[in-house]
């Protein structure tokens, strides 16, 4: 039995829970994946997955298993690729989630570059701002706005994102324009409210007061919760929003939107990519996280 291989059909049926997604993953018939399985058990003495009929999980040897074949498959593969005079480089698929006005700002335009630098990489590129389990999905990074919650990923900030709260201008000329943070209420404005997609929870607009963080809630008729649609609903004179410059930035500079309380913007979003400690060795993931914070470095 080829080790390494079985190695990489183990891990990729952990990863995905299922022994017919990992055989399609790896374009194998599913009745090698199953073989292969059997004979490592077999060979190492232990039970390593639990079969349910929806699910494949490891046992608690299966679990510690796959850590070691995480480990020794990027080791392999980082050592390859070391040797440069080999002529071997970063290559395979590899599975990115990228949050979806960012990727199309940023990323896309850009993906010729990355592909004529690693042409052995093929992507596979997910866009969202849905929470995604990277193990269980089999994503080898994500890139997500907002701070990190998540201390069992590897976390690298790539950018900040200055914030604008602004309206369009028809919704100014019908509601007044507010100069300070109180005429907010004192004049009656309304907001676009957006709301978490994964918790249900509606942000606050947030202001920076001698250096202190003022958050307020503010009436609105909508509330979303994805960026273009929040975007959609402040050209449609629906509202005040607070969003990061770049995603407004061509409705400002035409006058189609105004930016107001510009002296209180809120701190900047930071921008991350993040990615499971396991794989923190794999080149692919480190070439690809590397050309992506290149990218993103111009959006701070």
């Amino acid at each position: 039995m080829d080790r390494f291989n079985a190695m990489r059909i183990f891990t990729r049926i952990v990863e995905l829970g299922s022994f017919s997604k990992a055989a399609e993953d790896l374009q194998i018939p599913a009745a090698t994946a199953t073989y292969t399985i059997k004979q490592l058990e077999a060979r190492l003495g232990v039970r390593l997955l639990q079969r349910t009929t929806r699910h494949v999980s490891t046992t608690l040897d299966g679990q510690a298993y796959y850590e070691r074949c995480v480990r020794i498959l990027a080791d392999v593969e980082e050592t390859e690729a070391g040797f440069g005079n080999s002529g071997v480089a970063p290559r395979g698929k590899l599975r990115v989630d990228l949050q979806g006005t960012l990727a199309r700002h940023y990323v896309l335009p850009r993906l010729k570059e990355f592909f004529a630098r690693y042409p052995a990489i093929e992507l596979e590129i997910g866009m969202g701002d849905r929470l995604v389990d990277l193990v269980r999905d089999g994503v080898d990074c994500v890139l997500r706005v907002g701070e990190l919650r998540d201390s069992s990923m590897v976390g690298r900030r790539v950018a900040s994102l200055q914030q604008v709260t602004c309206a369009s201008a028809a919704y100014f000329e019908q509601h007044g324009t507010p100069l300070t943070i109180d005429d907010l209420h004192t004049q009656g404005h309304r907001a676009v409210n957006f709301f978490s997609s994964a918790t249900g929870k509606m942000f606050p607009f947030d202001f920076i007061v001698d250096g202190e963080e003022r958050s307020m809630h503010l009436p609105g008729s909508v509330s979303v919760g994805s960026a273009e649609a929040y975007a959609a609903c402040c050209a449609n004179d629906l509202g005040l929003v607070q969003m990061p410059r770049y995603h407004v930035e061509q409705e400002l500079r035409s006058g189609a939107f105004r930016e107001v309380l510009a002296a209180w913007r809120p701190r900047p979003m930071p921008v991350s990519v993040l990615y499971p400690h396991q794989r923190q060795l794999s080149p692919r993931v480190r070439v690809f996280v590397d050309w992506l914070s290149d990218v993103m470095s111009v959006a701070s």
